[in-house]
């Protein structure tokens, strides 16, 4: 083929660059066949034979062969070297490089540009030694530009953006300039391919340790006894065998490197975000070697799940929106939106409540995604019922076992495995989290989540107000005590002794005072309804706390979750609106005195004002995103006049 072809393979659309030289013809052959016909009126003639150009193909014999670009280098391009892959060119391609005197590269230009695509996994407070990586870098992406995602709050002191028809790009959400996923696949590859980046073993212990340290908590969704059971398993096959493995399964993997790689301590972030973007992009070409759009499992879905948050963490909220929509087509179609004991009444215990496991992950992840993005949910339709997880030892068996706790059968699953192996500590106290979440996304989904896709007021009368928030504080009242507690010295405790529970804790804290505050922030003028400012603050303060404690004992955790962070943002966000606006205390009794004086108002100030220096500390994978962020909220500070 004439000429040098830049190509891409799915999910990046195709894009040929043709050089001007190859162009020009063409253009001028085009111009001149139209000029002829005018000139005969209605008879044409007929257009010449285009003449091919006899051009050599200067680049290398890998690189035509996978259609990407090179540079030309010698000995070995940029492409080659990054491959790790031999790099030949034709006999006509190496005379006209002699000739046009190309300079070659040295030994130690290959290992400069080797060191800085090596990242190493920081040595942080809990982490294993540093072990190097290597990760390719991909050819420059095509870039792309989304609309707004957010429309316009009812309340003047929500979050407001433009609308989601104007065609301005918003960077509230960390909307990505480029496809999510960086190519570095041929179309022949196949999963030989995306297995042959694997990380070392060791390297692969540490990520996955670090997944189920820092989001196993969060999203108890993958059973970790099977998931460690069918990981080993796979990295003892041989190389062989491995090519021939279950893509879904080499997909899981993946992500779970690439969730971990985020919370890694390293000293370059930049390095640390290719690493990890590098592997999210294994597992959505495993995904797609599994033709995941046709079909899918239980892992296929904890995959998409574990991508999204990905996604969101990587400064593409925009991206993990509409991968979210794929997702949610895919639980539909495998049912689980359905209760199993109705559509499975025969499977095992594990399983059903894998399942249960699985669909609220989903649910949870598109109820509160929307919170953010106000966007209408899409998990409305189901007949799965929260008390179905319960806590009976008897359906923690994994691997698909069905003996009940103390079978005579000497090759159950009790009788191989210690029970406090079979059953950890935190497997109940996450089924208390799942359910305490389920139901606080069940009122949240329909009494802000859909109301406010629409851009309708969530309550249409002051009393109605009244009487959803006492659903919300009869609804915390119910809660664990264990997740609810704000008491400082509880929270330290818990950092010191129980992070898993901690995390759970700063997590549930956030979603369901963000949603409070949003309820009393909310205004409708033909109801009556007006801004609570008492309710609205108190509410931000102690969703906001929960940021603080977060950045207190989990700092590197709280710098790479975008949704706590974006939460955290809208919050300070509100406050600082709410405070700019007050002349007077809130206290009627000091009528005529400073807003300084009150002291509801004056703490409010402190916390928009910490969150602001926070922010400013802040970098992560998108700093344009938190620039943004602090610019807005620095404006909205500044207009507090007092």
């Amino acid at each position: 083929m004439a000429g040098d072809v830049v190509g891409r393979e799915l999910p990046v659309n195709v894009k040929n660059e043709t050089s001007i030289d190859d162009a020009a013809p063409n253009v001028a052959h085009g111009a001149q066949g139209a000029h002829s016909a005018v000139l005969d009126g209605v008879a044409e003639l007929p257009p010449k034979k285009r003449q091919k150009r006899n051009k050599p193909t200067l680049s290398c014999l890998e690189c035509v062969e996978r259609k990407t670009k090179c540079d030309r280098g010698r000995p070995q391009c940029v492409a080659c070297l990054k491959r790790q892959s031999e790099c030949k060119y034709s006999d006509v391609a190496n005379l006209i490089a002699s000739s046009e005197g190309t300079p070659a590269r040295t030994s130690a230009a290959r290992s400069k540009k080797q060191n800085n695509i090596t990242l190493a996994l920081g040595k942080g407070s809990e982490e294993k030694p540093a072990v190097p990586f290597q990760v390719p870098v991909p050819t420059p992406r095509t870039q792309y530009r989304s609309t707004s995602l957010s429309s316009t709050g009812s309340s003047p002191f929500l979050l407001s953006n433009i609308p989601y028809s104007n065609h301005t790009p918003s960077p509230f959400f960390g909307l990505g300039a480029e496809h999510p996923f960086a190519n570095y696949w041929t179309s022949r590859g196949g999963l030989a391919e995306v297995v042959g980046v694997l990380p070392a073993k060791d390297q692969a212990d540490i990520l996955v340790n670090k997944y189920f340290d820092a989001v196993d908590p969060v999203y108890p969704m993958v059973h970790r006894r099977n998931f460690y059971a069918d990981y080993e398993r796979f990295w003892s096959l041989p190389l062989s065998e491995k090519h021939a493995a279950d893509p879904v399964l080499v997909a899981l993997h993946f992500v779970v490197y690439a969730m971990g790689t985020q919370f890694i301590s390293s000293p370059s972030e930049h390095e640390r975000a290719q690493m990890a973007e590098f592997y999210v992009s294994a597992s959505q070409q495993a995904l797609r070697l599994s033709s995941y759009l046709s079909r899918a499992s239980v892992r296929t879905l904890q995959a998409m799940v574990l991508i999204c948050y990905f996604l969101m963490n990587d400064n593409h909220a925009s991206d993990a929106w509409a991968f979210g929509g794929v997702l949610m087509r895919q639980a539909y179609a495998m049912g689980l939106h359905r209760d199993p004991d109705i559509i499975a009444p025969r499977c095992s215990l594990s399983d059903k409540q894998q399942r249960r496991k699985v669909w609220q992950a989903v649910y949870f992840q598109d109820t509160f995604l929307t919170v953010l993005l106000k966007l209408p949910p899409t998990t409305s339709f189901y007949d799965v019922r929260v008390e179905a997880l319960t806590e009976e030892l008897s359906d923690l068996v994994g691997n698909g076992e069905q003996e009940a706790i103390g079978s005579s059968n000497p090759m159950s699953i009790s009788n191989i495995a210690p029970t406090s192996d079979t059953f950890p500590p935190y497997e109940l106290s996450d089924r208390q989290y799942i359910r305490s979440m389920w139901h606080m996304a069940n009122l949240v989904q329909r009494t802000v989540c859909k109301p406010r896709s629409l851009d309708s007021p969530l309550t249409s009368s002051p009393q109605d107000r009244v009487n959803l928030i006492k659903q919300y504080s009869d609804l915390h009242a119910s809660f664990p005590a264990h997740l609810s507690t704000s008491n400082p010295t509880e929270v330290a405790q818990f950092a010191t002794t129980n992070p898993r529970l901690l995390r759970q804790n700063l997590f549930f804290r956030s979603n369901f005072w963000h949603c409070v505050m949003v309820i009393n922030a909310d205004e409708n003028d033909a109801g009556g309804v007006s801004c609570d400012v008492k309710g609205a603050l108190e509410a931000a303060r102690n969703a906001l706390q929960a940021f603080f404690d977060f950045w207190e004992y989990l700092r590197i955790d709280a710098a790479v979750w975008w949704v706590f962070q974006h939460r955290a943002f809208e919050e300070a966000l509100l406050m600082a609106r709410i405070l700019a606006a007050q002349e007077q205390p809130l206290d009627p009794s000091q009528s005529g005195h400073h807003p300084a004086d009150d002291p509801l108002l004056r703490v409010a100030k402190d916390d928009a004002r910490k969150m602001l220096q926070i922010l400013d500390l802040v970098g992560g994978a998108a700093p344009e995103m938190q620039k943004t962020r602090t610019d807005i909220l620095r404006s909205a500070f500044a207009d507090i006049t007092w």
